[in-house]
């Protein structure tokens, strides 16, 4: 028999773990619904503004986010800052359904001026990211601990597809904790006026101490209701690992650009 502590270590551990799928920088711009961002930068002075709620299901439990805010602002052209506001949640692993505030995430998105988008060339941006350890610990939805993500991103429209793939190193101290690496790709096109779909691959490596990688896709579509409100989803599973690390994760949100 496994005794308590150990169950309750075992917990925590794949809290943590999840929390490192569910709680990845949440790209911005095209980026969105997926965890692949792109090269390009928010317009300057305008508002990307996501409601949005995401979960990871393993064997055992989910842990997601429901509700989340999501803001991004084009400060001048090339730069745009980011902010992250999650209430996480988290059911089964044995215990209630609970709910309490996920760590805030900041973040500058810096886009290279160099190529332009009319070169043959994609577009390049770095995406500086920070979790700020105010979730609640006791229950589970942070480490504690500030975390770090140093990503370069770049994308390329070709007439109705957009090509975007990157990746970058989080730092993540704490007991138990392992720095991480993260690598996806996104291949999207645009069917029609309103209507974009797309597909991704993504991999990284383990989060915590005895934690395993996680190789995993989403199939994903924006869908425009009307100029400026668009409706965003993605769903996914692991490919590698999945019973412990993604039998099935999903994305929505309500996103308004102004």
């Amino acid at each position: 028999m496994i005794s308590e502590p150990t169950r309750k270590v075992y917990a925590m551990r794949v809290l943590a773990l999840l929390l490192g799928l569910v709680l990845l920088p949440l790209p911005a711009v095209a980026g969105l619904p997926y965890r692949t961002d792109d090269g390009s930068t928010t317009e300057a002075q305008h508002w990307e503004v996501d409601f949005f709620s995401s979960g990871t299901s393993v064997r055992g439990g989910t842990v997601g986010v429901l509700p989340g805010l999501d803001v991004e602002y084009g400060v001048i052209e090339g730069v745009q800052i980011h902010i992250i506001l999650p209430l996480g949640y988290a059911s089964g692993f044995g215990r209630p359904t609970r709910f309490g505030s996920g760590d805030t995430e900041l973040g500058v998105k810096l886009q290279l001026p160099w190529p332009d988008k009319d070169s043959v060339l994609p577009q390049i941006a770095i995406f500086p990211l920070v979790e700020v350890p105010s979730g609640n610990q006791h229950l589970g939805f942070s480490t504690g601990h500030t975390q770090i993500f140093l990503p370069v991103w770049i994308g390329k429209d070709i007439g109705d597809w957009n090509i975007s793939a990157g990746g970058g190193h989080w730092t993540n101290p704490g007991a138990g904790n392992k720095d991480w690496w993260y690598a996806g790709g996104v291949v999207q096109r645009r069917l029609g006026e309103d209507l974009t779909v797309g597909a991704e691959v993504f991999h990284q490596t383990a989060s915590v101490e005895g934690g395993k990688p996680s190789t995993g896709f989403n199939v994903g579509a924006t869908y425009q209701i009307r100029e400026g409100v668009n409706l965003l989803a993605l769903v996914g599973r692991g490919l590698q690992n999945a019973a412990t690390t993604n039998t099935f994760s999903y994305y929505t949100a309500l996103q308004f650009n102004f």
